[in-house]
C-alpha cells in the first residue's frame, strides 16, 4: 500500500497553564483478529497540518507536536495470503467500493463501546485509508491527559469544543477513516463537518454494549463511570439507556446505518456478540455501497 497520509500535527492545549499534564506513548495497536495473522509493514508518512484553536477562557501553551498514528502494519489481506472466506469477501468487497468513495473520509459513529475503533482501523487497512480517533487527537492536544480526566478537571463543555474543532480539521482532509466519541453527535455543527463525507452509525443493543463495558470496567468512560459496586451492569445500562435517550435521534443523522442485530439474524445467530469484526466491516461496506447507488 502506497499512503501519503501521515499527521504533523500543531496542536494547542488549552489547560490551565499551572497544571502537569503526563506524558503518553504515541502508540495504537490494532485490537482485531488481524492482530494474529501476518503481518507487512508498510510505513505512512503525512503531510496535514492540523491546528486546534483552545476553548474559550483557557489560557493556551503552543505546542508541536509531531507524532505517527501510521496504518503501519498492513493485515494478511494485503500480503496475498487470505486466512479465510471472510477475509476474502471483505477484500473484494473493499476493491469494488473503493473508488466509489472518490476519497471521501468515512466517520463512524455510536455509543461508546459499539467497537467503532476496531471496526475503523480495519476499514482504513483494505481502503488503503488513514485511521484517527477523535478523542486520541484530544489527548494529544493535552500531551496525554486521558479524556476521563479532561472531563474530570474541565468539564464536558471544554471536551465538546475541542471535539468540534478537531472534526473542522479533519474534515477538509480526504481518505480517512474517523472514530468519532459517543457523544459527537449531539452537536448539529458536528454534523456539517461529517457530511462532508459518509457517516456510518454502527447500531449495537444497550445490553451486549452495557456488557462489554462492564467487563471491562467504566474508568475510562466519564459519563458511565460509577466506581465499584455490587451490580456494575445494572448500574452501566441504566447510564447506557440515558445516554440513549438523549442521543438516539441524533444518531438518525448518519448517512448509513449498520445494525449488529441485523447482521445476527443474516449469519443466523441468536446472540450479537457472536458477530466479529470482521462481519460488521463487510456490512458497513455493503451499507455505504448501497448508499452511493441511491
Amino acid at each position: 500500500m502506497e499512503a501519503k497520509v501521515a499527521q504533523s500535527l500543531n496542536l494547542t492545549p488549552w489547560l490551565n497553564s499551572d497544571y502537569t499534564v503526563p506524558t503518553m506513548k504515541n502508540s495504537m495497536r490494532l485490537n482485531s483478529r488481524f492482530e494474529k495473522n501476518k503481518w507487512v509493514h508498510v510505513p505512512i508518512k503525512c503531510n496535514y497540518s492540523l491546528t486546534i484553536k483552545p476553548a474559550m477562557g483557557r489560557r493556551s501553551v503552543g505546542l508541536k507536536l509531531s507524532c505517527t498514528s501510521q496504518n503501519s502494519k498492513a493485515s494478511v489481506l494485503e500480503s496475498g495470503t487470505v486466512t479465510s472466506e471472510e477475509d476474502l469477501i471483505l477484500k473484494k468487497k473493499s476493491e469494488e467500493i473503493e473508488p466509489c468513495l472518490s476519497g471521501r473520509c468515512i466517520y463512524l459513529v455510536g455509543m461508546m463501546g459499539s467497537g467503532k475503533t476496531t471496526i475503523g482501523q480495519i476499514l482504513s487497512q483494505v481502503l488503503n485509508y488513514s485511521f484517527f480517533d477523535s478523542d486520541k487527537l484530544i489527548e494529544k492536544a493535552t500531551r496525554g491527559t486521558a479524556v476521563a480526566d479532561i472531563f474530570k478537571l474541565h468539564g464536558e463543555k471544554i471536551f465538546r469544543d475541542n471535539e468540534t474543532e478537531v472534526l473542522h480539521k479533519l474534515s477538509s482532509m480526504r481518505r480517512l477513516v474517523i472514530s468519532t466519541g459517543g457523544g459527537a453527535v449531539i452537536r448539529p455543527v458536528n454534523w456539517k463537518y461529517m457530511h462532508k463525507g459518509i457517516s456510518v452509525f454502527i447500531d449495537v443493543p444497550l445490553d451486549a454494549l452495557a456488557q462489554r463495558i462492564t467487563a471491562i470496567g467504566t474508568a475510562s468512560r466519564p459519563l458511565l463511570h460509577h466506581g465499584s459496586c455490587d451490580d456494575a451492569y445494572t448500574q452501566t445500562i441504566n447510564k447506557l439507556s440515558k445516554l440513549w435517550e438523549e442521543r438516539s435521534e441524533a444518531y438518525t443523522n448518519a448517512h448509513v446505518k449498520v445494525s449488529l442485530e441485523g447482521i445476527a439474524s443474516k449469519l443466523g445467530h441468536e446472540d450479537v456478540c457472536c458477530v466479529n469484526p470482521t462481519q460488521i466491516a463487510i456490512e458497513t461496506l455493503i451499507q455505504i455501497e448501497d448508499y452511493l447507488k441511491k
